[in-house]
């Protein structure tokens, strides 16, 4: 299993760049979807090149600006995927970190690229400073 780690530091506040992941069916922030339902706790979208994907809302927890999902249905056949986004506050903005845990390890590369992808096209990534 490989992990994958993200840092990023936000000139707005935590609250702003949570809104943009809290809202869990939102999808403007992530350039391959143009739609994405929710039933109970599992989202469902279409991902050009991916197919029908389905993820698992494990945590959301506004207070501490956490979330974590799973992928539990996807075309590439995963052994686990677990993937933990957690913002905090930092005087005048925001640190950004996701973590992705994947297996099997040749999915890792991919994963990783688009985790890259999917936070330099968000709504924040305008407002993003280096660390």
């Amino acid at each position: 299993m490989k992990k994958i780690k993200i840092e990023q530091h936000f000139n707005q506040s935590a609250d702003e760049v949570w809104a943009i992941f809290a809202d869990v069916t939102r999808c403007d922030w992530v350039p391959a979807i143009e739609k994405i339902t929710l039933n109970g706790d599992v989202r469902s979208f279409d991902m050009a090149g991916l197919g029908e994907v389905q993820e698992r809302i494990i945590l959301l927890d506004a207070e501490q600006r956490k979330l974590h999902y799973s992928v539990i249905k996807a075309r590439s056949v995963l052994e686990h995927h677990l993937a933990k986004i957690h913002i905090t506050e930092v005087g005048e903005g925001c640190y950004f970190f996701w973590e992705t845990e994947i297996a099997p390890d040749e999915y890792a590369p991919a994963i990783e690229q688009g985790m890259h992808c999917l936070l330099y096209t968000s709504d924040a990534a305008d407002e993003r400073s280096s660390v």
